[in-house]
């Protein structure tokens, strides 16, 4: 039997790799300049107009800024080649980076849940804002709803759950946007005690999204294994591999935002060992070639007609 070398598949999980990691870094840059100029104009603009909720906007935007550089730290580490010490690459790195993310948002969440909790024990001192504020509010609602989008688009295209991460962190921003811009009309149409009910609200929603990252990210780190549809997908291709007869005790585990498999397939008992061999790397590269699979494992197992003997061990084919 005559395959394609299976080095044609490195050479696509390689160009795959490298896309991701490019888009990744357009986008985080793209969402590093616009944290900057929200930072300084909300917090800035929050001091002046006496605003709690905006400068917890401010420093929410802040956060962002630092899940911003770690994003880019992990994608740069992430796009690395495999080595002695990590034979499955670096792919990790990005998991670990959703955990700091997480880690990072829960902690401004807490920090701005107890700030606000100490303005409201003392309601009568809480000032009325500037109208600025609002202002302020309302192009940073705009500006973190278009981010959002934008980041989103890129990390469905490339399949990237730390890019999934940062865009719905922008998307907290807009949503906390929103509810300092509320807070803060209701301060200006005499109840004051609304804008650090606004912060209050917005540390809630931070810390929520912080623990949903670093709880996901947790599993990842302890091999969950991909959704029944993506499974499914994978075996699909297996069994529809020329030679393949079956597939059983297809097994995932997420390595980043890759994918590596462990798989049982039924083959011609009558046909020769290195048959068998070549319809596994055969089913090993249509799998990388199709799916985001870094690395199968096959086991090869004897298939006979129902009516015979079913009686011989498998052979373990290497990738």
């Amino acid at each position: 039997m005559n395959f394609p070398d299976i080095n044609d598949d490195n050479e696509h999980a390689s160009h795959t790799v490298a896309e991701r990691a490019a888009a990744a870094s357009r986008s985080t840059w793209v969402s590093v300049g616009v944290n900057v100029v929200l930072t300084a104009a909300q917090i800035s603009v929050g001091i002046f107009s006496k605003s709690q909720g905006l400068i917890a906007d401010g420093i929410h935007s802040l956060s962002d800024l630092v899940s911003d550089f770690v994003v880019l730290f992990a994608n740069h580490h992430s796009k690395k080649d495999a080595d002695e010490d990590h034979p499955y690459g670096h792919h990790r790195f990005e998991t670990a980076a959703s955990l700091a993310l997480g880690l990072i948002l829960l902690a401004v969440g807490v920090g701005m849940l107890w700030s606000a909790f100490r303005k409201l024990e003392a309601p009568e001192l809480v000032p009325q804002v500037h109208v600025v504020a609002l202002w302020v509010a309302g192009g940073a609602l705009v500006s973190k709803e278009l981010l959002f989008r934008y980041m989103l688009a890129v990390a469905k295209r490339v399949k990237s759950s730390m890019l999934v991460a940062n865009a719905w962190h922008a998307r907290s921003d807009a949503a906390s946007s929103l509810v300092v811009g509320i807070g803060i009309i209701g301060n200006l149409a005499g109840y004051p005690i609304l804008d650090p009910i606004a912060a209050l609200i917005v540390g809630f929603m931070v810390a929520k999204m912080g623990w949903s990252f670093g709880w996901s990210a947790m599993h990842d780190l302890m091999d969950r294994a991909v959704d029944e549809q993506e499974v499914a997908a994978i075996r699909k291709t297996l069994v529809e591999t020329p030679g393949v007869s079956d597939v059983h005790d297809v097994r995932t585990r997420k390595m980043g935002d890759m994918i590596v498999v462990d798989a049982h397939i039924e083959v011609d008992a009558n046909i020769t060992v290195e048959a068998g061999h070549d319809i596994a790397v055969l089913a090993r590269q249509r799998v990388l070639q199709r799916h985001r699979v870094l690395n199968l494992m096959t086991h090869v197992d004897p298939w006979r007609r129902p009516d015979l003997d079913h009686g011989q061990a498998g052979v373990s084919t290497p990738p």
